[in-house]
């Protein structure tokens, strides 16, 4: 006789984002997968807005397969996927963002990929797409070097947590993500796994898609906060990161300006004006990071 497929959880981080839950439950939602072997578990983070009431309409429409979790009381993604961790009932955890969407024979082919394989991390593919009316050169940008989550398993031993599933016996060993983090929690919590001795895996033929940053200043924010990450990352967890400096001049300096029209030009074909402008858009989120670590390293965190 066939085995009973495993049970999931899939574990849905959301902040004022009305819109992109709705996006997300309705493709998870819809899946191939045995609608008795998975539940959604998404997470409010103490939205201010009517991101709440959204999933509760969902939670009304499908109560045996929706449920409201709140994490107000820490704010950041790392907490807000530990109170799904502590609430999960599956024994296979998968991670979506908020915005996110997905096939519908994806938790069908995760599973297979996990069990067949007796993976217990796997990354998936992640391909990003510029929305109706918001093609604009940030779009652009984010659409070329967006998430290289192959990249990050092979050579930083972790996925980023918007396409990633794990065996609940992960965290049972290594526990969950770091809720100090602002970001880099991903990175942190997968050194941890790789250290414990857990094989990590990418999965290119499993495909999220992730809609494009078109805003420069969306963009810019993302990356203040991430370099508020590697200041963090620096004080709690010293061994994992090299030492920054505030004198170090890769902090201040542009890109190498050779490999950056290399890079932009072997993906897309562009203009002069549009590589200058991509450019420039790379510099900005350079300072923008820096600006963030040194925001936490002189300023508030200390």
């Amino acid at each position: 006789m066939p085995s009973e497929p495993p049970s999931v959880s899939v574990i849905i981080p959301v902040y004022n984002d009305p819109r992109g839950i709705r996006m997300t439950l309705d493709s998870v939602l819809d899946q191939t997968y045995p609608e008795t072997d998975y539940e959604v578990l998404a997470v409010d983070n103490g939205s201010t807005d009517e991101t709440r009431d959204v999933i509760g309409t969902y939670c009304e429409e499908y109560p045996d397969r929706v449920r409201l979790l709140v994490e107000d009381e820490i704010q950041g993604p790392a907490a807000a996927r530990n109170k799904g961790v502590a609430e999960a009932n599956g024994t296979i955890l998968g991670f979506i963002d908020a915005d996110m969407t997905v096939e519908e024979t994806w938790l069908e082919h995760a599973v297979q990929s996990m069990k067949s394989n007796d993976w217990s991390y796997m990354g998936c593919n992640v391909e990003i797409y510029v929305e109706e009316d918001k093609d604009t050169l940030t779009a652009t940008y984010n659409q070329i070097f967006g998430f290289p989550i192959q990249k990050y398993i092979e050579e930083q031993h972790f996925s980023g947590t918007g396409c990633l599933f794990v065996r609940s016996e992960v965290f049972d060993e290594v526990g969950n993500f770091d809720d100090r983090l602002f970001s880099g929690e991903d990175q942190e919590f997968g050194n941890r796994v790789y250290d414990a001795g857990f094989d990590q895996h990418y999965q290119p033929a499993i495909t999220m898609y992730h809609p494009a940053r078109s805003s420069l200043p969306a963009l810019l924010k993302k990356h203040f906060r991430h370099g508020r990450g590697r200041a963090q990352m620096q004080r709690y967890h010293p061994s994992r990161v090299q030492k920054p400096s505030v004198l170090n001049p890769r902090n201040y300096l542009p890109p190498h300006p050779i490999r950056f029209y290399k890079n932009v030009t072997d993906v897309a074909s562009l203009s002069w004006s549009d590589v200058i402008l991509l450019f420039f858009i790379a510099y900005m989120k350079r300072l923008s990071a820096t600006g963030g670590w040194a925001y936490e390293h002189f300023g508030e965190g200390e």
